[in-house]
């Protein structure tokens, strides 16, 4: 029997693990979730609503389980207090547009035709969460999944092991029927099996391209739909007249916070030649004050990579760019803790451009590169040299301008004079290899639904 490991980056030892189902076990789960779901759907939408508001009110109870268990699967400090804030942030949103979200569309209502569309549940909603932000990420699906009224099946990556099995207790706890919502833990091969056999209706995947085009690949000829966000090389470009404070603390935040493991983190940073020098020595000074250490210390504010392999890449984008003439800024020296492995230093690079790897590919690490620019036009240019969109963060006083250049940038999301955050109230969305669909907003709901049309012909005497 094939176990699944979570090693843990904090000291390198193997905190939990679970055996695989085999393919006929995992069959089953989804047998009982489509057997479930028509009575799931029938139940009135309000009923579904607070369930699901139930078992998110169910997890915030298990705090003090959960943000430890955070810091040992995935390395974050546990002095950030876990996920909840934006959890609850966008489950108590798609709760507020449910209703409206899901009524049907009334295009005539008369003595001689009734003209409507619905947006009816697409089934059974298989659900491939991240390590990143593995509370997060999975309920921006689950929550409008099952609100709309499909059932959901949860698979976790192997480093946040135990948060689909957390998930799940909450939901049943709170009085989601058990087959309604269901943890499964799956090796690779099988999870594209079950998709291969047409098993779900729609599947939403968090996660690497190349895992987005292995769906893709077990998808084709099944006709399921979806939803993929995939990496990203998200830019901040600062304008002349941005507020400089501001952008060094916003743009220095989403670079490296959860050491820089964030699908929208800010992996690269155009400045306009006029701030450029007073930005890049703010920017230093503001990431030298972390406090790299054991997330489970409550005075660590950068805890260590989710893994030591991920801090391998970095390591090595990082080296590659000095060779090929980049410049580190920050002194190493202030942290001892870099132990070569998982635990890793931030980083800011200078002198850089596009022809290094650090530039162009994912690094989803604490380190972040600088370049000087003379205009808009040069900074769009860079902005969309990138086979990534998922957003842009633009620093400016003028929202016109930032509208006018927003609309010329690949990306998903535009950002004014913020960064690294999502709004449960607009879609999420990526362009080119970040992937395709969205999640959240009016438009989340419906891509977890169909559209149904009834065309009713009443009988006149």
């Amino acid at each position: 029997m094939a176990m699944i490991q979570c090693i843990s980056p904090v000291d390198g030892s193997v905190y939990a693990e679970r055996a695989a189902l085999s393919l006929d076990a995992a069959k089953d789960v989804v047998a009982r979730a489509r057997k479930a779901q028509k009575a799931w759907a029938k139940r009135p939408l309000e009923e579904r609503v607070q369930l699901v508001l139930k078992g998110a009110a169910r997890l915030n109870e298990m705090s003090d389980v959960v943000v430890p268990e955070l810091g040992w699967q995935m390395g974050r400090p546990v002095k950030y207090g876990g996920e909840y804030k934006g959890f609850n942030e966008r489950s108590n949103y798609v709760a507020s547009i449910a209703a409206d979200a899901l009524a049907p569309v009334v295009v005539e209502e008369s003595d001689r035709f009734e003209r409507r569309i619905e947006r009816e549940a697409h089934g059974v909603v298989f659900v491939v969460a991240p390590w990143n932000y593995p509370y997060m990420t999975a309920i921006n699906t689950i929550a409008p999944a099952l609100m709309a009224g499909n059932t959901v099946v949860l698979k976790h990556a192997s480093q946040t092991l135990l948060v689909g099995e957390r998930l799940v207790q909450a939901f049943t706890e709170a009085g989601v029927p058990e087959d309604v919502f269901q943890n499964v833990f799956l090796d690779h091969e099988t999870t594209l099996a079950l998709i291969a056999a047409g098993s779900f209706n729609f599947v939403n995947f968090t996660g690497s391209v190349e895992g987005g085009r292995s769906m893709e690949r077990a998808a084709a000829g099944t006709f399921t739909g979806l939803g993929l966000e995939l990496g990203g090389k998200d830019p901040g470009y600062v304008m002349e007249d941005a507020d400089l404070e501001a952008a060094v603390d916003t743009l220095m935040d989403g670079a490296t916070y959860n050491s820089g493991q964030c699908c929208c983190g800010i992996e690269r940073i155009y400045v306009h030649e006029s701030l450029y020098d007073a930005f890049v020595e703010k920017s230093v000074a503001w990431v030298s004050n972390y406090k790299l250490g054991n997330p489970l210390d409550p005075e660590t504010s950068l805890g260590p990579m989710a893994h030591k392999r991920f801090a391998k890449v970095v390591r090595e984008q990082i080296a590659d760019a000095i060779s090929k003439g980049a410049k580190a800024l920050v002194d190493p020296k202030l942290f001892p803790q870099d132990d070569g492995g998982a635990y890793l230093a931030p980083q800011i690079l200078v002198d850089v451009d596009h022809s290094m790897a650090f530039m162009r590919e994912e690094t989803f690490g604490p380190a972040v590169g600088i370049m000087k620019v003379k205009s808009d036009e040069e900074a769009l240019a860079l902005m969309n040299d990138s086979q990534y969109g998922l957003t842009a963060s633009l620093w400016t006083r003028d929202a016109e301008r930032a509208g006018r250049l927003g609309r010329e940038i690949e990306t998903g999301t535009v950002f004014m004079n913020r960064a690294d955050y999502l709004d449960p109230a607009l879609c999420w969305t990526g362009v080119k290899e970040t992937g395709r669909g969205g999640s959240l907003s009016i438009i989340g709901f419906h891509n977890l639904t169909r559209p149904k049309s009834f065309h009713l012909k009443k009988v006149t005497a």
